[in-house]
């Protein structure tokens, strides 16, 4: 007679976002963070309402104050993102939560519960149609900040993570970043959500803590219960519900191989990425805080290739005085010094919009005012970010990036008023310096066009592939409809970027990626190519990616990416890249 497990058939595998690598193989536990599903709406007496108020008032009290209950007590791995709590702690009080809610209460007289649901639910619907991942990260904070709120209002209890006593994988609708902050690393192997993704709070803190996970997976709270035995393959994406003795067997062996390989490749990524023939192209990381620099450094980073600057403008309700700017800049550079730190400068409003600005909405803030734009437009919050960035400039090797450059005025005008940056240091005799490198990010197709102008006034291109391809492509990639058509391996794109490259080296300034294509190894191939002079990416790409430079050869690549460049579809490029370099990506890849 067969065994059970033989007779057994009911193996499922659910599919989402690969939010850490990593495999891990166990137990599930179902937590409930779904917030208070039933909000009941009555209607308040006028005499009533001041109490109404201060009931909704003493909710968020206590909200704040478990919060910050959580911040003291985070663990000593997960302080460097404590900044995503303390934004947590500003939501409390921002004018489109808190005020918006006390509107209501007091205009509707209605209950505070649905007061918030109302407030709530108004912003979801502002927000339903964006993509960005920094809105969609802000539309996500709100939610957690008053789910927060609400079960004290309805005075329910808030399952805490930290108890959990033994060891199992999480499953839950959605983790806030207070409730991974809670997570013990000795009883919590992994865990996976129906909400999330790569670039969410859950999904960054997910990767500090180096536990596999797996994010928007729609319905796993659905389908999982707690105790079945569930693998969680963060490096696929892939969980599997109820698996055969046989395929935990194979997981186990590639969960080995996968360790092996990252002791491996994370051992040497300290040496620098030379190809076989000796050609030697510095590895770089991209980072939004002065705490990731750590990351940067423990994964073999050459330098930050770019230092995103908003987060300090996002997370509060006004814009940061230069001393603060000064105190992270500042601390960056001595952290990486003598190894260059690049700083963007102020890349805001548009896909990353700010509500204490008193801009109007634009109907298409992508190609609003944003970016350079939007600090030409606002001179003296762009000075005191550029004094910021000199001052910083003395305790190390910082070169600055201005963002979203689309014709050649705007270089003279953002040199201009750095110039005014300097003098005002100089007469006030502060010190700072001025010899920094300057270059500005090529992501608009003009930019790109005008390449051989544009590198008569700067010292360096940095292609931020990001927009560059949505602009060449006339492709939005968070519309679902059209996302398919995002494909940096498209020959126009990269037609493109060879242009840039050629420009640049004829005006003798290096040309710098700093985009997502940068840190996907199926691109390296024909980056090295097309003559790229240093890649900048997320932290943990660069051992992979330093792996791969050091199985190619330079001469060959050149010649690879001059085939390519002849071909007229994304399809013919992929196949190309897979019978000349398949071997060498897959063993990269998939680690076997």
């Amino acid at each position: 007679m067969p065994d059970k497990s033989e007779q057994f058939t009911g193996e499922i595998k659910i599919t989402g976002i690969a939010g850490s690598p990593g495999i891990c193989i166990g137990k599930a536990y179902l937590i409930d963070k779904e917030g208070v599903e039933v909000v009941e709406k009555y209607y308040i007496r006028e005499k009533n309402l001041r109490n109404e108020v201060k009931r909704f008032k003493a909710a968020v009290k206590k909200a704040r104050d478990e919060l910050g209950k959580i911040i003291e007590d985070i663990p000593e791995e997960l302080k460097k993102h404590v900044h995503i709590l303390e934004a947590h702690m500003v939501l409390f009080k921002d004018k489109m939560l808190y005020g918006k809610t006390i509107e209501t209460i007091e205009k509707e007289l209605v209950n505070a519960e649905w007061a918030l649901k109302m407030v709530v639910s108004e912003i979801q619907t502002v927000f339903l149609n964006i993509s960005n991942s920094y809105l969609k990260g802000r539309e996500t904070d709100i939610i957690h900040v008053s789910n927060r709120i609400m079960r004290n209002l309805a005075g329910t209890e808030e399952e805490n993570i930290s108890n959990i006593d033994k060891r199992v994988i999480l499953v839950a609708h959605d983790l806030s970043p207070g409730d991974t902050s809670q997570i013990q690393l000795d009883r919590i192997m992994g865990f996976v959500t129906d909400l999330g993704g790569k670039t969410s709070h859950t999904g960054i803190i997910a990767q500090t803590l180096r536990i596999p996970s797996v994010l928007g997976l729609n319905n796993a709270t659905g389908k999982i219960k707690t105790d079945d035995i569930i693998i969680v393959d963060g490096t696929t994406g892939v969980v599997i519900l109820n698996p055969l003795d046989q395929t935990i067997l194979n997981y186990q062996e590639r969960d080995e191989k996968y360790k092996a390989y990252k002791a491996v490749i994370t051992r040497s990524s300290h040496v620098p990425a030379e190809t076989k023939d000796g050609f030697h192209i510095p590895i770089m990381g991209n980072i939004e805080l002065p705490s990731e620099t750590e990351s940067v450094v423990e994964n073999g980073g050459d330098g930050i290739g770019l230092l995103r600057t908003e987060f300090l403008y996002l997370s509060k309700n006004r814009f940061p005085e230069e001393e603060e700017l000064f105190e992270q800049y500042k601390q960056v550079a001595e952290k990486m010094a003598p190894m260059p730190v690049t700083i963007r400068t102020l890349d805001i409003n548009g896909d990353k919009a700010v509500s204490y600005t008193t801009e109007e909405d634009e109907p298409n803030p992508a190609l609003g005012l944003r970016a350079i734009r939007f600090c030409l437009k606002k001179p003296e919050v762009f000075k005191t970010q550029l004094r910021a960035i000199l001052r910083a400039a003395v305790f190390g090797n910082i070169r600055i990036l201005f963002p979203m450059i689309s014709t050649y005025n705007e270089i003279l005008e953002a040199k201009q008023i750095l110039d005014e940056a300097a003098d005002s240091l100089e007469k006030e005799g502060i010190p700072f310096n001025r010899d920094v490198q300057i270059g500005i990010m090529v992501e608009v197709p003009s930019a790109a066009i005008m390449a051989d102008r544009l590198a008569e006034v700067v010292d360096f291109f940095s292609i931020g592939t990001n927009d560059l391809i949505q602009y060449v492509l006339a492709i939005d990639r968070g519309n679902r409809d059209i996302a398919y058509l995002y494909n940096s391996l498209h020959p126009a794109v990269l037609r493109l970027i060879k242009h840039v490259v050629d420009a640049g080296k004829s005006k003798g300034i290096e040309v710098y990626m700093c985009g997502e294509m940068a840190g996907d190894p199926v691109n390296i191939p024909i980056l090295l190519g097309l003559g790229i002079d240093e890649l900048s990416m997320n932290p943990s790409s660069i051992p992979d990616i330093k792996n791969i430079i050091k199985s190619l050869n330079s001469k060959e690549s050149r010649q690879f990416a001059l085939e390519v460049l002849n071909m007229a579809t994304a399809e013919d490029i992929e196949k190309q890249i897979q019978d000349t370099y398949g071997k060498i990506l897959y063993d990269t890849i998939f680690h076997e």
